[in-house]
């Protein structure tokens, strides 16, 4: 399957736990003033990329122990994200992702593509990136609306529940 990309980490340490191998969706139509990364909002920018090749690229770093989609919207491109998840959680891996639309959004939306990524994620950083809430002080996300949701936790409670880091 073909997935459109702005680009690749190998190895971040900055998109959620651990060394992660984070993929960059192009394409975002919230485009939030003050993104970080405002290159990955045209659809038609970025490269297309296999996503098999993605996966064999994240299969030969055996030192990761998740994978982050981000963006750009990983959203808006479910069906290739969702062949990343599966194959990340097939190889032991955590997946995130990271979205402009809210928990409750999503849900409410009902789309089959994106409800079948959501099932593959265990760690969702929801909420448009808002400028006015920006800070530096939070872990794995740039403002304070947005939430760290634990999936699987949620979708068993059927309501957003918050992700609570380990203790080590």
């Amino acid at each position: 399957m073909k997935i459109q990309i702005a680009g690749t980490v190998n190895d971040s340490i900055v998109d959620g736990p651990g060394l992660r191998y984070a993929v960059f969706v192009q394409g975002c139509s919230h485009h939030c003033p003050g993104c970080h990364n405002p290159e990955t909002h045209d659809p038609m920018g970025g490269h297309e990329e296999a996503t098999e090749n993605l996966i064999a690229k994240m299969k030969k770093n055996p030192l990761l122990s998740g994978i982050t989609l981000s963006g750009g919207e990983p959203m808006e491109q479910a069906a290739p994200c969702l062949e990343l998840a599966k194959a990340a959680h097939g190889s032991g891996m955590n997946v995130w992702c990271y979205t402009g639309y809210t928990w409750e959004e999503l849900i409410s939306q009902s789309d089959p593509d994106r409800m079948a990524l959501l099932h593959q994620v265990d760690v969702l950083v929801d909420g448009p990136f808002i400028l006015g809430q920006k800070s530096l002080e939070l872990d794995y996300r740039g403002s304070k609306n947005q939430r760290l949701i634990d999936v699987p936790a949620s979708l068993r409670e059927n309501k957003a529940v918050l992700w609570t880091p380990p203790v080590w």
